[in-house]
């Protein structure tokens, strides 16, 4: 499988000059590939159920337990909302010594469809909550991983769960020795548009296949802030109002009483204001054109579950002319204890890390991605990433994926995970330290079985957590 960048990109037979020349020097802060397959023992090793926990500290205390609740659904469910502990288990893992702008999270399900600036459907990393400089390997480990435990749970055999990871590492690597052998800005433009992804397969998947990624295109393109405005919003009193679905979505008329809700109200305001000073010039001309209606509190995700998130209803023209902003609070990325920020980070919040890391990754980003900090009615002053809710916005359904879609989604992520890496990284030493056999996909496949495992132990942990009272949990929600 391929992708298309401004250059064809059919698998090159050998290594670029570029590549061999820097084999000596990959050589000399390189630990050799085969060592990427030990997962660290448990002696010493952090309380899985404790590293979670210590996260709630910073976190609405109400919605905490569905937070534990969702990671009960299954060990993939657990594994995406653990990054804290596969961060700890990743510092402790061997290292390439080489570094670049990495996701943090990046299992399979933050990968996904949205619209680029041109509205085209793009296929991209689309979380970046945990972005912060880092080892490359770590991201690949992580994909590798969910792919393994996402395939356990669908019920596949270790023979076709090798062959998943197998084609997604290599993927990966294939694709760091094209960008390595590319001029920058032939890298910077790179990115996977999905029609010409959908070309590109068209050899390699079957006809169902083909069918279901038509469905996924078709679904993603109705997913918009439209849809998004009509499913979420009503008229009440004659005015625009989002609608209630407790505890899921809560609007700030029940969540506070009248003064409270002014005080926020106005300080929403104050936080958009400052927002959009970190828009670009004409963005935040079009940004101005809108203003503010309404606001929600909403919970997102698996992991998230607990942070302050908060979905912004803003009308431009009139009231069918809405604009749907998710105001999303930012903590330290999980991977901060580990690894130093480095020169290259110049960030002031950790709002600005986020967005900063995503126009990193991301080969095209949300017109209105921007971060504040502001204090709120606690007194306590917290950083915020901005973007839209929805904008052609489609995500993968994992646990209906057979051998041959997770297959094929596993290499568009390898290769999705290697573009990001190699705007920020130095492709050539690391498409050296990969090499050119499959020693590194090997090596990859073992990590990803050995962690899974490990995985499903942490799960039970958590199960046994609950079950004990140490932890809350509020399923089904």
């Amino acid at each position: 499988m391929a992708m298309r960048t401004a250059h064809p990109t059919a698998a090159a037979a050998h290594p670029a000059p570029e590549v061999r020349q820097a084999a000596g020097r990959a050589a000399r802060v390189r630990t050799a590939v085969e060592a990427h397959a030990a997962v660290p023992d448990d002696r010493d090793r952090p309380d899985p159920v404790g590293l979670l926990t210590a996260q709630d500290a910073t976190r609405v205390d109400e919605l905490v337990p569905i937070r534990y609740g969702r990671m009960l659904t299954s060990p993939f469910a657990f594994f995406r909302g653990a990054a804290v502990v596969m961060a700890a288990d990743l510092a402790r893992t061997p290292v390439s010594g080489l570094m670049c702008q990495v996701c943090g999270d990046a299992h399979l399900s933050n990968f996904g469809l949205f619209a680029s600036a041109e509205r085209r459907l793009v296929f991209d990393v689309n979380d970046f909550d945990e972005t912060h400089p880092g080892f490359w390997e770590w991201d690949v480990k992580r994909l590798a991983a969910s792919l393994v435990v996402a395939a356990r749970d669908n019920g596949l055999r270790r023979k076709v769960r090798a062959a998943v990871v197998r084609e997604s590492v290599g993927r990966y690597r294939q694709a760091m020795h094209r960008f390595a052998a590319q001029r920058e800005l032939d890298v910077w433009y790179a990115r996977a548009d999905l029609e010409e992804v959908t070309a590109l397969l068209r050899d390699q998947i079957s006809k169902a296949g083909r069918k279901r990624i038509a469905a996924a295109q078709a679904k993603a393109r109705t997913r918009d802030s439209m849809q998004a405005f009509r499913k979420l919003t009503a008229l009440v009193d004659g005015q625009r109002r989002i609608v209630a679905d407790p505890p899921l979505l809560v609007p700030l008329v029940d969540l506070l009483p009248d003064t409270g809700r002014a005080e926020l109200e106005t300080q929403m305001r104050d936080l958009l204001a400052g927002y959009a000073d970190t828009l670009t010039g004409e963005r935040r001309h079009l940004f101005r054109s809108f203003r503010f209606v309404d606001m929600a509190r909403k919970v997102v995700g698996v992991g998230s579950v607990g942070t302050r998130c908060w979905v912004v209803l803003l009308s431009g023209r009139d009231e069918d002319d809405p604009l749907l902003l998710q105001v999303k609070e930012a903590l330290p990325s999980v991977l901060a204890p580990y690894v130093a920020a480095g020169p290259a980070a110049t960030w002031r919040s950790e709002g600005e890390r986020v967005v900063s890391g995503q126009r990193l990754m991301q080969a095209t980003g949300d017109i209105f991605l921007g971060w504040q900090t502001f204090a709120g009615i606690d007194g306590r002053t917290r950083d915020f990433s901005v973007r839209q809710l929805r904008d052609w916005k489609g995500s993968a359904l994992v646990a209906t994926m057979d051998p041959e879609a997770l297959r094929v989604y596993g290499a568009v992520c390898g290769w999705t995970l290697a573009r990001a890496h190699a705007r920020t990284g130095d492709r050539i030493a690391m498409a050296a330290y990969l090499g050119d056999d499959a020693a590194f996909d090997q090596a990859l496949v073992e990590f990803a079985e050995a962690y899974a495992d490990r995985n499903e132990r942490d799960y039970q942990c958590l199960v046994a957590a609950v079950r004990s009272g140490r932890v809350s949990a509020r399923e089904g929600v």
